[in-house]
């Protein structure tokens, strides 16, 4: 296997300087002591959107009970589950004037609901303080357990997100504790609950994968009624994480996305500083 040493390519080289909105979002998010996946999973794009004062917030505390080798996220013993934290979430998105809000959580296998539960508790403040803020939820897999999902499709938010992430053959390698099957089994299962909910789901190139293999992820996808999608280039956060394999020209993120939009998603988003919720709104515009 050959591993990326060299600079990153041109397409890559992106700066960006702190301004008074980025440091109003920090403000803002330690008034009311929220985590984000954008600082704790080390995301490229975190001074654009903090900028822009758009963020992931991340709930149920800052540590994962998985282990997988491409995530920032830490991996110790998970942290008691903050009740106060739904309405603190709430009072961070009217504070910050929030439209479009993307709630995503550390995977907590140790819960019986794997969470769910807090999920439903955080969108139904956020909707007690603006009903008309569009909530976008990033959820784990929570082990297969359809009575979780379906308290989360109850709570109906607007879009509900769980990422494929990889090509099943780097599964062992990449998430060793997750099941591809299973994780295209809960896309499925959005849409047979409430077919009202948008789904969406995303994964990372540039970890061995072949071109063919993400073609067949896309297929799979969308057979399971997935609706929006996207795929961003892959960048270790340390050398203790699954190594960069590739960096994927620009080009293929194109024939990506054309492939993808010819089967029928109705958006997605394919390019290397892609993530999960980045312009999240805008996505959900083509519902």
């Amino acid at each position: 296997m050959r591993i990326i040493k060299s600079n990153k390519p041109e397409w890559l080289r992106v700066t960006y300087r702190s301004s008074e909105g980025f440091e109003s979002m920090e403000g803002v998010l330690k008034k009311f002591g929220l985590n984000t996946v954008c600082e704790a999973a080390v995301c490229p794009n975190q001074l654009e959107c903090y900028n822009n004062k758009t963020a992931t917030f991340m709930i149920l505390g800052r540590s994962c009970t998985r282990n997988c080798t491409f995530c920032a996220v830490e991996k110790t013993k998970p942290d008691p589950v903050d009740a106060k934290e739904p309405l603190s979430v709430a009072k961070a998105v009217r504070e910050l004037n929030l439209k479009h809000v993307v709630i995503t959580s550390v995977t907590r296998d140790d819960l019986s609901d794997g969470g769910a539960s807090h999920y439903v508790e955080v969108i139904e403040q956020i909707r007690h303080m603006d009903k008309n803020v569009i909530i976008e939820v990033l959820i784990p897999d929570l082990e297969g357990n359809e009575q979780a999902l379906q308290k989360i499709v109850k709570a109906k938010p607007h879009i509900i997100n769980h990422n494929i992430e990889t090509v099943p053959r780097l599964y062992k390698d990449v998430r060793p504790m997750a099941i591809y099957e299973r994780s295209l089994e809960l896309l499925k299962n959005i849409k047979w609950m409430d077919s009202d909910i948008v789904s969406k789901s995303g994964m990372m190139v540039g970890l061995g994968e072949k071109e063919a293999e993400v073609y067949e992820v896309l297929e799979a996808l969308r057979e399971n009624g997935c609706d929006l999608l996207t795929i961003g280039q892959y960048l270790p956060p340390s050398k203790k994480h699954h190594p960069l394999i590739e960096y994927v020209h620009p080009d293929v993120f194109k024939r990506y996305y054309d492939y993808g939009m010819a089967l029928g998603f109705s958006h997605v988003a394919s390019s290397p500083f892609v993530r999960s919720s980045y312009h999240a709104a805008d996505a959900y515009k083509h519902k």
